[in-house]
């Protein structure tokens, strides 16, 4: 097996910020695996947020480099347990090589991800289209530029009710909330009243992550449910967000893959969670694999490719929130 490491910066289409950071552009880590005429590819993109870079993750991955092209027909879920400790310091290196191991291995069984795991897609929900932080007049605009069915709205100012309050006026849209980490235990409470009414979905880590008490009171006092993304990192956090969030937002990047992302998705289920996958901003590639766990999600948040200026693969398209496959096995994605 071959391992091909390419980096890129990813341009967006407009500043895209959050509470605790605005980019202009992306830089994103693509992983190819070729093996037998076939290629699986995958992706992670650097995250100050969880101190990860390019560079890191490309000197993590050539470490080990023969380890990865020793690699002969292992399942996934094996290849990840043998990687795991190499890169148990540096999960979104494993997600990209996890991801890029499962497409291949897919499409060496001339299968799509979804069939290889045994999913249906007859009824995958439809992804948002995140609005991120500025103006009042520029996140109208942004949500007029492109009509869509649902909304993540980024909020964590000082005017979050005025804001979500004048973007009501625009569409009937449904609205779910990602104020990352920004309120407080009392604002979440008596935001949530407001927001309801004003048509919000759900309520997206409002709190610190480590806030843990405060996450059980806003979970016994919300009249929206909470969904947790920073309080649920890897696999062991499933558990713990339970009966502190209603739901998990799981993130490939964050958990080490699809491999463990799929083992985090069927915890929450059988806890009774709602669940969820997130992404970052990233390209078609890491894209088109969250869209072959649509079947278990109860939400889904996959709009990152549709930020970008330029797109650099082909794979799954995206219209008016409703995700349709491509042609090709595995993940479908095509370098362009």
């Amino acid at each position: 097996m071959e391992l091909i490491l390419r980096a890129f910066n990813l341009k967006l289409k407009h500043t895209f910020t959050i509470s605790r950071e605005s980019i202009e552009e992306q830089p994103s880590l693509i992983v190819e695996l070729k093996s037998e005429g076939f290629s699986g590819f995958g992706e992670a993109t650097s995250n100050p947020y969880y101190h990860t870079t390019v560079p890191m993750m490309l000197q993590d991955l050539e470490k080990i480099r023969t380890v990865i092209e020793a690699t002969q027909d292992e399942t996934p879920e094996v290849f990840w347990s043998k990687m795991h400790p190499y890169l148990k310091e540096d999960m979104f290196a494993l997600c990209a090589l996890d991801m890029a191991y499962t497409d291949l291995y897919a499409r060496k069984k001339g299968k799509k991800l979804y069939d290889l795991w045994g999913y249906t897609t007859e009824k995958n929900p439809l992804t948002d289209y995140t609005i991120g932080i500025a103006s009042i007049d520029k996140m109208v605009s942004k949500m007029k530029e492109l009509p869509w069915p649902i909304y993540k709205i980024k909020l964590g100012t000082e005017e979050d009710i005025a804001i979500v309050t004048e973007l009501r006026k625009h569409t009937d849209a449904v609205f779910r909330i990602d104020a990352n980490c920004d309120w407080g235990v009392e604002e979440t409470i008596n935001n949530a009243v407001v927001l309801k009414k004003l048509g919000v979905e759900f309520l997206e880590q409002p709190l610190k992550a480590d806030n843990w008490e405060g996450h059980k009171e806003v979970y016994k006092h919300s009249v929206l449910p909470i969904i947790a993304d920073e309080s649920c990192i890897i696999e062991e956090d499933v558990a713990k967000c339970n009966h502190h969030f209603h739901g998990v937002n799981v993130k490939l990047v964050k958990c080490g893959g699809l491999t463990p992302g799929r083992r985090m998705i069927a915890e929450a289920k059988k806890l009774g969670m709602k669940t969820m996958v997130g992404c970052m901003t990233e390209s078609t590639v890491g894209i088109s694999a969250i869209a072959h766990l649509l079947p278990q999600l109860d939400y889904v948040d996959m709009d990152g490719a549709l930020l970008l200026s330029e797109d650099i693969a082909t794979g799954i398209t995206i219209n008016y929130g409703k995700i349709s496959y491509a042609d090709l096995n595995g993940t479908g994605v095509t370098l362009i």
